[in-house]
């Protein structure tokens, strides 16, 4: 079977070229992607694969069924948004959509989903069960997976595949990390209220921007004495908003944060361990405060099987020489947990750096990826897939 899905691989690799190219001109922000998911449903369709379109708003849908003796269904998971980034790397098929870039890689992992359906279409006559391909909108606002779901994209889903594309790791290797692989992502809002006065009279008012200084280094000291090291937390507030005039004492600071952990026993406690800080120093100085605590996204915690399929998958593909094993978990947040709440799964990076050239992380201008990488994306999840049944 890996013989046949690497020849298969072979033959499609210029094509594909093609379609990512395609993507990638054509980027579309979450929740816009109208032409992309039609190009994915054509492209589906024109292979024999069934196809759904409008799931979670603009999300495609394609299921490829073998023989059926094995019940258990497999999905696979692919990104297809952009974002709101100007792009400069001087491609001849640069975007084409100004301020609009797929600097995340969305169109490599949107091609290898569509590279993996081809390859298995070839094969489905030898897949003794379903294949489910998700292509999902709106990832990098945290929104699509939840839209998916709400529109059944997991009813009788066993077990989910992802990827995402690593500029870190060398084009053509696979990334391997059992357990926490992405960080859970909240926001936060708190307002601190106190009483305006006069600049020169502080002993008169109740000063909304010292009390919010005293919070934030409050809870910055609280995470280094109070929660485990072994289970980082990252509070960062990035925006910060109060004041009337330079001489007036404010009455009132908004702030705004992102939180992030990776241990689920942690990011159950958060909210009510930072509104305590919080309700303690306000207290302690005379405010008051209102907070909201949003939940974001859990962090993506790989299955243990899971892994162990893509791993030994890559391993037979490729070699141990272009299978690395990833050390440290990232602290950037994945809404691919969402799924894994429904059924285990696992995502593995797929390593699109240049050997020859500066290699600008995810999210950068200059964001490029090395194309070899693509087929080792496909041939590894298509045996994955194969061997997933065995």
């Amino acid at each position: 079977m890996l013989t046949d899905i690497k020849t298969i691989a072979a033959k499609l690799a210029p094509r594909l070229i093609e379609i990512r190219r395609h993507i990638h001109s054509h980027p579309e922000l979450s929740g816009q992607e109208y032409q992309t998911a039609a190009y994915v449903a054509g492209v589906l369709s024109s292979c024999g694969v069934h196809v759904r379109e409008g799931v979670g708003k603009t999300g495609v849908i394609g299921e490829l069924a073998g023989q059926v003796t094995d019940e258990r269904m497999l999905a696979i998971r692919t990104d297809m948004d952009a974002l709101p980034i100007a792009e400069r790397t001087g491609l001849d098929y640069a975007s084409q959509q100004a301020g609009v870039m797929h600097a995340c890689g969305h169109d490599v992992h949107t091609t290898v989903g569509l590279g993996t359906a081809m390859i298995l279409s070839e094969l489905v006559d030898r897949l003794p069960g379903t294949v489910r391909f998700l292509f999902q909108p709106a990832e990098e606002i945290a929104q699509g997976a939840g839209w998916m779901i709400a529109d059944g994209a997991m009813e009788q889903v066993t077990n989910i595949l992802g990827l995402h594309v690593f500029p870190s790791i060398p084009g053509g290797a696979i990334g391997i990390r059992r357990g926490a692989l992405t960080a859970a992502a909240d926001d936060l809002e708190i307002t601190i209220i106190g009483e305006s006065g006069h600049g020169a009279r502080p002993h008169e008012a109740i000063d909304a921007i010292w009390i919010a200084s005293q919070v934030i280094t409050t809870l910055q000291q609280a995470i280094s004495r109070t929660q485990n090291p072994l289970r980082p937390v990252v509070l960062t507030i990035g925006q910060m908003n109060g004041g009337r005039a330079p001489n007036v004492i404010a009455d009132s600071v908004k702030m705004l944060g992102t939180v992030r952990s990776l241990h689920p026993e942690t990011h159950a406690d958060l909210p009510a361990w930072i509104e305590k800080i919080v309700a303690n120093v306000c207290q302690m100085h005379g405010g008051r405060y209102e907070m909201n605590y949003r939940r974001g996204v859990p962090s993506v915690q790989n299955d243990t099987e899971m892994t162990q399929l893509v791993e030994s998958a890559a391993l037979e593909a490729w070699g141990s020489d272009r299978v690395t094993y990833i050390p440290e978990p990232s602290l950037g947040a994945e809404d691919f947990s969402l799924y894994l709440e429904q059924a285990p799964g696992m995502m593995f990076r797929l390593g699109v750096g240049h050997p020859d050239k500066p290699n600008y992380p995810l999210h950068h201008p200059q964001f490029e990826v090395d194309e070899s990488a693509i087929v080792t994306g496909i041939v590894t999840l298509a045996y994955a897939a194969c061997k997933y049944w065995l």
